[in-house]
């Protein structure tokens, strides 16, 4: 077998693991960011090149507990962390603004982001999942300065109401507000429509715990009025990468017209919504092969 079928190789035998358990080498701490404290993750030596990995709503910074590891050991430092208002960041909400805000909105998140990524070393490799994919986005078109690399995770590949367009029940969008939206998707998750595996599904519900149900309603309703800043990011210079799962909620057709609005390359694995849980190995290796890519002078 080809070495390169490798990571898919390891990805088809990943371990139940405890996912609040740290990876070896990562450290925890807490960034200081304009929304409040935002726990947060770092793993490798600060003097490396940097990759900054963005998880997305009701998501955590543990989601890339099988990434971090592999992009170490590949030279680079990585961190990540919980957005605001998401389990152990939930301290960090619109109240803690200067000037106090209403709700937790797109300039909360691309400016917790911005204070984020200007605290190190700049540009830095970015990867933003799901909803992160979206500030990712808002954040690369605004500072382009701050970005080596680009990587959207299965992230909305369609702007303005982004769920209209899932599989099979995005019709049902014309009829749910966002507070039905983070009901059924919180349901989705604690009831284990996935399948995923004891150890997996034992942490997400134990995150939820921590999560504040007003962040994960409005971050609902962001998602219905995404932006479209795909003609910005198509004119930068840094290498791009849309990656996603085959059977992710959107249409793979919508991912390859997004990626190709973009400029960006396109990965697509065997699995759902989450590869850097289920084919870590496989996004990996393309992550680094991207990262490869990008010019000198913003490495």
């Amino acid at each position: 077998m080809p070495e390169r079928d490798l990571p898919t190789r390891l990805d088809e035998s990943l371990p139940d693991v405890d996912w609040d358990r740290l990876a070896p080498d990562a450290r925890r701490w807490t960034f200081s960011a304009p929304s409040g404290p935002l726990a947060a993750l770092e793993s490798g030596t600060p003097s490396a090149e940097r990759a900054v990995l963005v998880p997305g709503v009701t998501g955590s910074k543990e989601d890339f507990r099988f990434v971090m590891p592999q992009l170490v050991a590949a030279g680079y430092f990585v961190q990540s962390f919980d957005l605001a208002g998401q389990y152990e960041s939930w301290p960090a909400g619109p109240e803690n603004l200067r000037p106090p805000g209403v709700e937790y909105d797109y300039d909360l998140f691309v400016g917790d982001l911005i204070a984020f990524l200007e605290a190190g070393s700049t540009p830095s490799h970015l990867l933003g999942y799901s909803f992160a994919g979206v500030v990712a986005q808002l954040v690369a078109a605004q500072r382009p300065d701050l970005v080596s690399s680009l990587t959207l995770l299965s992230t909305p590949p369609v702007s303005g109401r982004a769920y209209r367009s899932i599989k099979r029940i995005g019709w049902l969008d014309r009829f749910v507000d966002a507070r039905g939206s983070a009901l059924l998707m919180k349901l989705g998750i604690v009831w284990n429509v996935q399948r995923v595996p004891p150890g997996r599904l034992r942490f997400v519900r134990e995150r939820f715990t921590l999560t504040r149900a007003e962040a994960h309603r409005q971050v609902m309703g962001l998602l219905s009025r995404t932006p479209d800043v795909t003609g910005a990011l198509a004119a930068q210079p840094f290498p791009k990468l849309v990656a996603v799962g085959m059977h992710d909620l959107w249409p793979l057709g919508l991912h390859r017209r997004f990626a190709q609005k973009l400029g960006a390359t396109i990965a697509v694995y065997r699995t759902g919504h989450s590869p850097c849980e289920t084919a870590p190995h496989q996004l990996s290796r393309d992550l680094l092969e991207l990262y490869a890519t990008a010019p000198a002078e913003r490495r």
